[in-house]
């Protein structure tokens, strides 16, 4: 195994910058924000423009990651493909399939994104429209040799105040969206701390999914026990904010929950040996470049001991 990190972090720094720090910091790989060039989700990022990449420059980029010794480990466009406006929902399709144009002029094996939800239908309801949906995407990629992943979080709150905003964050929710899609190249972005957050095993459905992990996300979760008892399973419901969600929280590798020595050992057992990408949401290391670097630089420390 080795690591890496998502590159949206680290904001409108060019991609050439990112990568040289990368490797002087002794990541092997990246994973690339490709976000359209203009978008107002948080946490997202446009390190290459999809909707204009030329063979030119993929070169480009493939000759310096090659210099700094790194790999392109994903592309990242995660947003919702089952939006209940079609028009927009057509939009962010035809944006992943262009997502999965450029993984081929890169070399990259795998686009991730999430299924999303329309939140005009039932959970039933949503099923029957991402088979329809992901049908379409997964063949798309699959005919170009190129996997596609899903990360597991449930984004609550995305659409509607209270409720998740995808459909597949669960073991449960996973065993039906690959009945429904079963094409063996599409995968999971595997993210412990979304199912540590939901009060939910992380380490047993490793093995049941093993042929479905693609990629694995290292973010860490510190559960506070104390707030659980009082907000409980549903969590906080008023003045929230990012710096006080509830009683789960965002954290580098090493500084909340997960038992990432046995997390690593599950994985190697099941035969995995691609990246384990940071990804930073820790809000105790973001505000400026200073605090995002530090931050990964405490998650590359403490994972590169384990790997």
């Amino acid at each position: 195994m080795y690591l890496g990190f998502l590159t949206g972090c680290l904001g409108g720094i060019p991609l050439k910058e990112k990568a040289k720090w990368a490797s002087e910091q002794g990541f092997k790989a990246l994973e690339l924000s490709c976000w359209p060039r203009t978008n107002s989700r948080d946490y997202s990022g446009s390190e290459i423009d999809v909707a204009n990449f030329t063979a030119e420059e993929a070169k480009e980029i493939k000759e310096y990651f090659k210099e700094y010794g790194l790999s392109i480990s994903s592309l990242a466009y995660y947003d919702n493909n089952l939006d209940r406006d079609l028009e927009k929902r057509s939009f962010i399709n035809n944006h992943f399939k262009k997502c999965v144009d450029a993984a081929v002029l890169l070399g990259v094996p795998a686009v991730g994104t999430f299924i999303g939800r329309n939140i005009d239908k039932s959970l039933e309801e949503n099923f029957i429209e991402f088979q329809v949906v992901f049908s379409d995407l997964v063949t798309y990629a699959e005919r170009k040799g190129i996997k596609v992943m899903i990360e597991n979080c449930h984004m609550v709150g995305w659409q509607v105040e209270g409720l998740p905003g995808t459909i597949s964050f669960t073991p449960e929710l996973w065993r039906e969206m690959f009945k429904r899609v079963p094409n063996k190249n599409f995968g999971l972005n595997y993210d412990p701390s979304h199912l540590i957050g939901m009060l939910i095993d992380y380490i047993d459905p490793i093995k049941e999914f093993k042929d479905r992990i693609f990629h694995v996300h290292a973010k860490d979760t510190e559960v506070f026990e104390d707030k659980l008892k009082q907000y409980g399973v549903f969590n906080k419901q008023l003045n929230k904010s990012h710096e006080d969600s509830g009683y789960w929280v965002p954290k580098m590798p090493g500084l909340g929950q997960i038992n990432w020595k046995r997390f690593i050992s599950e994985l190697h057992e099941i035969g995995y040996e691609g990246v384990i990408s940071i990804e930073h949401e820790d809000p105790l290391y973001e505000g400026s470049e200073e605090k995002v670097k530090q931050g990964l630089k405490i998650g590359i420390e403490y994972l590169s001991k384990l790997v």
